[in-house]
């Protein structure tokens, strides 16, 4: 993949742990993976169902009306304190363990931006709590279209905010939907498949994939 002049990271999955909620939920259940898995799922199933209903809702009132789905669904009992406690924790969630020095060493070599379904304070709070910002040229939000991933009018933000042409842009996501949906764009695409996952089968597939971040410059050529 020569001449990649920028990169853009999706955020929830692939910069920041969304399941480091666990410590959060351990306050209202015996069984904080089964929340933190439902809500993720509930949470995703919700862009995607306000993307198609032209339903917009920014993305903290997403989560949000996710984990009060959530909690009803696995019958957890959770005072609004409470609820408040752990929406408050999609605002420091942790990094993965290698995010801060591969950003650290890609930072010189190319612009580095987020491209994330994440409403702007969300965004900000968890970039500063985590330590990236400086590492950051960008940090972009659907917000500004209203939309949510995989819509192609997302993936066409980053080249445009970043001042580069769209097939100069590699994009680096850890959710296969993104990686589908950035793909059909037209962008090229970095899998970070930690799961060992199968591929969503829609007919695109990432042009190179990595099971760590770490493993990015050597997979781009950086």
């Amino acid at each position: 993949m020569p001449d990649v002049r920028a990169i853009a990271f999706d955020a929830y999955g692939t910069l920041f742990d969304v399941h480091s909620v666990m410590a959060a939920c351990r306050e209202v259940t015996a069984d904080p993976e089964a929340l933190s898995l439902q809500w993720r799922a509930k949470q995703l199933e919700y862009t995607w169902l306000r993307a198609l209903m032209g339903r917009y809702e920014d993305f903290w009132e997403v989560t949000q009306a996710a984990l009060r789905f959530s909690l009803r669904r696995l019958a957890i009992e959770a005072s609004e304190a409470q609820v408040g406690r752990l929406m408050e924790a999609y605002l420091s969630l942790s990094p993965f363990p290698e995010v801060p020095e591969t950003l650290k060493a890609l930072h010189p070599r190319c612009a580095l931006a987020i491209l994330s379904n994440g409403s702007p304070r969300m965004l900000q709070a968890a970039v500063e709590s985590s330590g990236l910002k400086p590492y950051l040229h960008h940090v972009i939000s659907v917000d500004s279209l209203r939309t949510y991933k995989p819509n192609p009018a997302v993936y066409d933000l980053a080249h445009k905010t970043m001042g580069v042409p769209a097939n100069t842009v590699a994009f680096v996501s850890s959710n296969s939907f993104d990686v589908v949906g950035a793909k059909a764009f037209g962008l090229r695409v970095c899998w970070c498949n930690r799961a060992g996952a199968p591929l969503d089968a829609l007919g695109f597939a990432p042009d190179v994939t990595v099971r760590r971040l770490d493993e990015i410059p050597k997979a781009l050529g950086l």
